[in-house]
């Protein structure tokens, strides 16, 4: 049978006709195939969507990493800038200095960008060399 539109079913030619199966009529299978059938592993359940989901944050694309390295340096540069005016005006901001540390802290990641890691790299040498002068 065949649908050609909405509400229209024709007779295929082939639609009457049927094809034996191979071994004949339908057979339940034999002692040895039951028992391969009950040994085979249980179906598991399709992971949750949740699940899903969470495993798709925890694995970083390169622009995600490279995202986060800029924000980083981003950061240190403020707080770099934040310790420049506070030494300008005569004061010693140890909120600063306690920033810079705690943004460096935070560790450094390879972009992938060569230019950007090595720029990420002057900002954390220039970071740690402010620190050593305030603390030394």
């Amino acid at each position: 049978m065949r649908v050609d539109g909405l509400g229209r079913a024709t007779a295929s030619p082939m639609s009457g006709q049927r094809t034996p199966a191979a071994g004949g009529a339908f057979r339940l299978p034999d002692a040895q195939g039951a028992e391969a059938a009950r040994g085979a592993a249980p179906l598991r359940a399709a992971p949750s969507l949740d699940a899903l989901i969470a495993l798709q944050e925890m694995i970083e694309t390169p622009t995600e990493r490279r995202r986060k390295a800029v924000k980083r340096g981003r950061g240190l540069l403020d707080s770099l800038d934040e310790l420049k005016l506070a030494l300008l005006e005569g004061r010693v901001d140890d909120r600063a200095l306690t920033m810079m540390s705690a943004r460096l802290d935070g560790g450094r990641e390879r972009t992938g960008d060569p230019g950007l890691d090595e720029t990420l790299a002057a900002i954390d040498l220039r970071v740690r060399v402010e620190l050593a002068k305030r603390r030394g």
